[in-house]
This record gives C-alpha cells, structure tokens and sequence, in this order.
C-alpha cells in the first residue's frame, strides 16, 4: 500500500491547503505526515512551516497543485451556475403549477429582488462586452 502513496498530500481549507510531505520510509513502517507549508490559493501565496525551507521539487508540486485546483474551482463555479439555470426553470414550473398562494406571497419578493438584481448585472456585463467588441 505505502507505494502506492503520493508524496504530498493537501488538506483542503477555505482559500487553499495544508501541504504535508508523505513519509513510508521510517523503521515502524507507518505513514508520517510531516507539515511542510499552508497555502492559499486566493493571493497565490505559499507560506512555509516554520524555519523550513521549500525545495525544488516541494514546490514543483505546490505550484501545480494550486494550478489543477484552479481549474477544478473554476470548472465548479461554471457548474454552479448551470444548476442555478436549471433551478430557476424548475422554480418557473412550481410557480405555475405548484404553488399556493402562501408560498408565493412567502418567497415573491425575494425571488423577484434577485431576479431584478441578477437582470441588471447581466445587462451591464452584456453591454460592457459589446462595447469592448465596437471598439477594436
């Protein structure tokens, strides 16, 4: 089993990781993990343990950690907000055939106010595009 252990292993925090170094090479044969850095991926900082010193090859595998777990952040937030979409078309249909007239008077305001809100944003962001496009 120990072979088949990466070297690093990352605790996933809010806004990054705790990076431990996997240690199987010891007289008890047991997995030591040894607390090298916390990072965060928001400022894109990496702040060693301590008075250590990262080699290399750490921070080799720091740096494309924090570059895969970009992109699989990003990739989530996009899949966000295709569940939102959806959502909101499941929410349209339980409006029309569903709800009574308690529940809407219950969520109308709050529904129709993010709608608003969400409307706005996506206008000025769609306007913004196609001004940036006219002015190439």
């Amino acid at each position: 089993m120990s072979s088949d252990l990466p070297d690093y292993y990352f605790r996933i925090r809010e806004n990054g990781a705790v990076v431990f170094r996997i240690d199987t090479e010891n007289r008890q044969r047991r997995i030591d993990m040894d607390q090298i850095a916390v990072i965060n991926i928001k400022n894109n900082d990496v702040k060693p343990q301590g008075d250590r010193e990262l080699s290399a090859g750490d921070m080799a595998a720091i740096r494309s950690w924090m570059a895969e777990r970009t992109d699989l952040l990003a990739r989530r937030d996009i899949d966000d907000i295709h569940r939102a979409v959806d959502h909101m078309n499941l929410t349209t249909q339980w409006v029309q055939s569903k709800a009574t007239d308690e529940q809407l008077e219950n969520v109308t305001d709050a529904l129709l106010l993010a709608m608003h809100d969400l409307r706005s944003v996506l206008v000025r962001k769609k306007a913004d595009r196609l001004m940036d496009k006219t002015g190439d």
